[in-house]
């Protein structure tokens, strides 16, 4: 799987990709930050002019405005645009280094259950799956590091949490710990989930392939036999379910 980052014929994309993507996915979290900035800014200037009238000028609120549709326009174009082809370019070649390793090794690969559709099904799984998550768990933790400033300095204001009491800097240990925690128990209870996904996926093929076998043999996908191999997919199913 990992064979994309240490192959040298996929370095262009593997290294230089992914440093791409953890640079404009940085970016594009700053450009988030200075949005988040421009409206406590905006906020601020509104309830002025409301509390008094004049305070904020018409060229005031332009200049707002211009400034809220520039970076805008910049986070569509980096965040939308460029990353969302980027990584679905990244991702896809990812997909191809396994694709090629399994076909490479097919005398191999091909004693698996259901191979054929291994190759093809689970690896594009794979590469949906890594184009969301993976993308998505970085942008969060690189969130996560641009904002602690912010909330360090939130937190002067925040000298005591609930239950717990005075803290200093509460805002930063609250989301950090929460952010740890939650990703360490979301970990653990989701250890197990690749395997008995493996494990339904064989036992699927199985089945499938038996009542295909079916269609032209008269011989096979009998009764006993399917029924067997329905129970195994409902012991895997049952179990994925706990």
């Amino acid at each position: 799987m990992f064979r994309f980052f240490y192959d040298r014929k996929w370095w262009p994309w593997s290294i230089g990709g992914t440093l791409t993507i953890i640079i404009a996915v940085w970016y594009s979290v700053q450009l988030d930050v200075q949005i988040n900035e421009w409206f406590g800014r905006f906020y601020d200037a509104l309830q002025l002019a409301l509390s008094k009238p004049g305070a904020l000028t018409i060229e005031e609120f332009n200049g707002y405005m211009f400034e809220f549709f520039s970076i805008a326009g910049i986070y569509i174009v980096v965040n939308v645009i460029f990353n969302g082809f980027l990584v679905n370019h990244w991702t896809f070649r990812w997909r191809r280094s396994i694709a090629e390793y399994y076909q490479d090794n097919w005398e191999k690969a091909r004693l698996i259950e259901g191979a054929s559709q291994r190759v093809q099904e689970d690896t594009l799984k794979f590469a949906r799956i890594t184009e969301d998550l993976g993308v998505g768990l970085l942008e969060t933790v690189l969130m996560l590091f641009a904002f602690i400033p912010i909330l360090y300095g939130l937190s002067k204001n925040v000298t005591e949490l609930p239950i717990i009491g005075p803290v200093d800097h509460g805002l930063v240990w609250v989301v950090l710990l929460t952010a740890i925690g939650g990703t360490v128990v979301l970990g653990l209870v989701g250890s197990k989930l690749p395997g008995i996904e493996y494990d339904i996926q064989k036992n699927e093929a199985a089945y499938r392939k038996e009542l295909v076998l079916g269609e032209d043999d008269a011989t096979r996908a009998k009764p006993d036999q399917v029924d067997f191999l329905f129970d195994d997919v409902r012991k895997i199913h049952f179990k994925a379910y706990l």
